[in-house]
């Protein structure tokens, strides 16, 4: 114990105070985690008392599984889709509540614009399906425009499902990138945009040779971030399609739900489980080796 304490500094007091924290939380972690990857191993575990070891059986059933590919190119497009979203809109408003405005402006602005990050998925979800509703209000206000002839059921349709799904998405998730983007643009030097101004550079001159290069490993950093936490959204999906129309908005999360709390294959479930972790562990790597970079 003595050499343990000369390794951490000569004072291991704080240590031992971190040490049933660092107990449970790893226990919290590890457990779970191992559970998971046990019971994709094996067949029928909960529902049977013994269940069958099948090795990677349920691995090569998985992958011969066309739902589960559907599954995967809709998690993809999903993910994609909102990302850009975040990052587009996002950025369209950081540059927004950043202008040279009144300072009472730019808080009004700022307190309403991170509103939708505020909200819950329950929230977010109910308030989407009572807009999105073929009697709700935007269909009532595309009539009124003359924009469409007849109400479009957005989420009932496999057809618009998915692209009301990333509209949702897109709503929900800007504020983080709003609220990141600004305060990388709070950081760049106002001396900057006065030579570019010099140089004759207008807004997007500005925008492309000072702003973008600048904000670089902050874009970089936070696209990834909002990559993961997509990729793996399960409340928002499931609460306001549930996977359908049919499969049209299905992705892995709501597909492992479905697998174990629907049709109660929870042997299926553990392996899309897996195969979410994997994908979801090589995004980490990405961004903490960005992140050791910064340091």
């Amino acid at each position: 114990m003595t050499r343990i304490f000369h390794i951490l500094g000569g004072n291991g007091t704080p240590y031992l105070f971190l040490l049933p924290c660092l107990v449970i939380l790893g226990s919290l972690l590890s457990v779970p985690l191992y559970k998971v990857v046990e019971y994709s191993l094996h067949d029928n575990v909960i529902v049977e008392r013994n269940p069958t070891f099948v090795g990677l059986q349920n691995y090569t059933d998985l992958l011969g599984d066309p739902g589960y590919w559907s599954a995967t190119l809709n998690t993809v497009i999903f993910t994609l889709g909102s990302v850009v979203g975040h990052i587009v809109v996002g950025t369209g408003l950081a540059l927004l509540v950043n202008a040279d405005i009144p300072q009472r402006v730019q808080t009004i602005f700022r307190s309403l614009l991170i509103l939708p990050w505020i909200f819950t998925a329950v929230v977010v979800a109910l308030n989407w399906q009572l807009l999105l509703n073929p009697f709700g209000i935007v269909n009532y206000v595309l009539g009124q425009l003359g924009l469409i002839s007849k109400p479009l059921d957005w989420l009932g349709d496999p057809s618009l499902a998915m692209w009301s799904l990333l509209i949702i998405s897109t709503w929900r998730g800007y504020p983080f990138i709003m609220v990141s983007f600004l305060s990388g643009l709070q950081s760049i030097p106002r001396e900057l945009y006065e030579a570019a101004e010099i140089d004759g550079a207008g807004f997007w001159g500005k925008f492309w040779h000072v702003t973008v290069p600048q904000l670089k490993p902050v874009i970089y950093g936070v696209a990834l971030l909002d990559l993961i936490w997509t990729f793996q959204l399960f409340p928002l999906v499931w609460l306001t399609t549930g996977g359908g129309p049919g499969r049209a908005t299905e992705v892995l999360s709501t597909l492992t739900f479905r697998s174990a709390f629907v049709d109660f294959q929870f042997s299926q479930a553990a392996t899309a489980a897996v195969s979410i972790l994997v994908i979801s562990a090589a995004f980490t790597v990405l961004y903490l080796r960005n992140e050791a970079q910064k340091v």
